[in-house]
């Protein structure tokens, strides 16, 4: 049988997000490595809307044996292909984050995000995500094997520590625009510390929901904020942003794993998040603060702390910055998958 990775994947593999960024890395790190991926865009519209039956014609010339991983931004609503197809395959799933486990969803399409994502990982051989915590979220709720889940996680890029601003910090914000990253929750805690001196950088595409977009606009405006908050948009670079930056801080109500935390990390930034999903598993007690989701206040305690202490600032970036040095390479996490693949050669 060919070794060949036929990858599937929704929409436009080179969106700025983490999911994305994740599966551009690990296709070139596997190529890196020898094998031949070969690129299956399914089309637009997933989880929401998408054309399955344009999806389901792609994979239909996929050779019968043949290894194919399908990102779980797709295969979720893939269940009944996956009863009618998966056996003719060597099929598995990535899976960054159930999708029911998205922000803003109603209790019936949770429900239904999980039943059709429960019963289309039924069909694989295996299951790659990108954390423990997702590991152990389809183990207990999703019925996949302990066995028949493998954790890969994203990889790093050596860079130089940020250097920043001092003595005006420059708070960093990397995340889409969407309800799910909690920029609502990081501006009302910036309204409430205008007497501090800090200004903050909220990166990320504005363009995935723009209702969103326009009201963190908005909320930017009524609070007064316009000075001193940017919403800066998708960068071609984001290396540059956390370069210059004195802190990083993302209110998140889920991630699956949360790249930018690693990102962060890696760059020596003290971290302020919520204590939900993968991020207690990224970022380490001593490099960071972590509160419960959508509280604002407790969010803005944390930024106070590390905006009016510089010697707990100091220490969590020591903190981050021997952690971030800790996390695996891209190659590490080809390597993992490389290996599941392997098995099934």
């Amino acid at each position: 049988m060919s070794s060949t990775l036929y990858f599937a994947y929704p929409g436009d593999l080179q969106t700025r997000t983490g999911g994305y960024g994740y599966d551009r890395r690990i296709i070139g790190a596997l190529r890196d490595a020898g094998r031949e991926v070969h690129l299956l865009p399914l089309g637009d519209g997933f989880p929401d809307a998408p054309d399955l039956t344009a999806a389901e014609a792609v994979l239909a010339e996929v050779p019968e044996g043949s290894l194919l991983l399908i990102d779980g931004l797709a295969f979720g609503v893939l269940d009944q292909w996956a009863e009618q197809r998966a056996a003719k395959f060597r099929l598995f799933a990535l899976v960054h984050h159930p999708l029911a486990l998205e922000t803003g969803l109603s209790r019936a399409a949770q429900a239904d995000h999980a039943a059709r994502e429960q019963r289309a990982l039924s069909f694989t051989r295996g299951v790659i995500v990108t954390s423990e915590a997702t590991a152990k979220e389809l183990v207990e709720n999703y019925g996949v094997a302990v066995g028949d889940v493998v954790v890969a996680l994203p990889g790093t890029d050596p860079v130089p520590l940020a250097v920043g601003r001092g003595a005006e910090p420059l708070i960093l914000s990397v995340g889409s625009l969407t309800q799910r990253k909690g920029h609502d929750v990081l501006i009302a805690a910036l309204s409430s510390l205008k007497d501090l001196p800090w200004t903050c950088r909220i990166v990320g595409s504005r363009e995935l929901d723009p209702a969103v977009a326009a009201k963190l606009k908005e909320q930017i405006v009524a609070a007064d904020l316009w000075e001193r908050v940017t919403l800066a948009g998708e960068v071609e670079d984001v290396r540059p942003e956390f370069a210059r930056a004195d802190l990083f801080a993302l209110a998140s109500r889920y991630e699956g794993y949360g790249m930018v935390f690693a990102e962060a990390l890696v760059h020596g930034l003290p971290v302020v998040g919520c204590a939900t999903g993968a991020v207690p598993d990224v970022v380490p007690e001593a490099a960071g603060i972590l509160v419960e989701p959508d509280d604002p206040e407790a969010f803005a305690a944390a930024l106070a702390r590390l905006l009016t202490k510089p010697d707990d600032r100091t220490a969590m970036a020591d903190a981050a910055a021997v952690a971030g040095a800790a996390l695996p390479s891209w190659e590490d996490t080809a390597a993992v998958i490389a290996e599941l693949l392997e098995k099934h050669q």
